[in-house]
């Protein structure tokens, strides 16, 4: 039998009102309220990091705020920067790829609901992961959506909506998202 937090990996609809997940979420709260409030000392706020996130590379800086679920599926490669107000709804991973810039605003969700009204109400909800590739660049006001991937060297224009996986070095903007341009 497997517990709600494995198949909420497994991407299965799982319960996110069971009590291990409530308490893993509780503790990414505590930890993201220290961060939110540290003053900027870049060692200390690189150490709150560590403890929340999965895995983080050399050279990140996340401004304040930022909220997260859980904070331990987010991993971030090398020189990794996120602008004011990210939201990343890590109920599956979310991985970055180096020198990876998020403009302000930008969120990315891992978690989604079933479509049909009678199984949502219920409760239950599932969540697919995020890839982001080396060298991208997303602008401020982007939404990613569950499941996506997007490919190396390639550039999210401001207040994009990210449905689907983007390939690589392209320009691609608009909601939903589509590639304009080849790079």
């Amino acid at each position: 039998m497997k517990t709600e937090y494995q198949k909420m990996l497994a991407g299965e609809l799982y319960d996110a009102n069971d009590e291990d997940l409530f308490r893993l979420r509780i503790k990414a709260r505590a930890l993201m309220h220290a961060y939110n409030q540290s003053p900027y000392d870049k060692h200390a706020r690189e150490l709150l990091l560590q403890e929340l996130l999965h895995k983080i590379g050399k050279n990140i800086d996340i401004q304040t705020p930022f909220f997260c679920d859980y904070g331990v599926h987010i991993e971030t490669g090398d020189n990794f920067f996120a602008n004011f107000n990210c939201v990343f709804l890590d109920c599956n991973f979310i991985k970055f790829g180096n020198n990876v810039f998020l403009g302000p605003n930008v969120q990315i969700y891992a978690a989604h609901h079933p479509l049909i009204a009678a199984e949502r109400i219920k409760g239950p909800e599932f969540a697919s992961p995020v890839t982001i590739g080396d060298n991208v660049w997303i602008g401020g006001g982007t939404i990613i959506c569950p499941g996506v991937t997007i490919g190396a060297n390639t550039t999210i224009g401001a207040g994009t909506v990210v449905v689907k996986n983007i390939p690589a070095n392209v320009v691609a903007v608009g909601n939903p998202c589509r590639v304009i341009r080849e790079l």
